[in-house]
């Protein structure tokens, strides 16, 4: 049990220290614009990246990943929550399943 104990806590060290050293070293450096919207957008691009794929595969049918990715992409121009526009396309994923 205390291997384990030491484990996790290396672990929580690698996977803090690559984070918090240059939060702390970095602090006060200036970006320019550039880098400012490229790292405030990264974050997005990178979510993006990890789940448009899984939308053609999660269905088993293209149409209705299509469908589901429409009712997203349609739900999310009135800037609504994200919680209602996954279940918005869930749902057209469903009633358009059905039919």
């Amino acid at each position: 049990m205390n291997n384990l104990l030491i484990l996790v806590i290396l672990m929580a060290l690698v996977a803090y220290l690559p984070r918090a050293i240059p939060m702390i070293w970095l602090k006060n450096l200036k970006l320019s614009r550039f880098w400012e919207g490229f790292f405030r957008y990264l974050p997005f691009a990178m979510l993006s990246a990890l789940v448009f794929p899984g939308v053609f595969s999660s269905c088993g049918s293209t149409s209705l990943s299509i469908a589901g990715l429409a009712a997203a992409l349609a739900l999310s121009l009135f800037n609504l929550n994200s919680t209602i526009v996954v279940m918005g396309s869930v749902l057209t994923v469903y009633l358009f399943g059905i039919l």
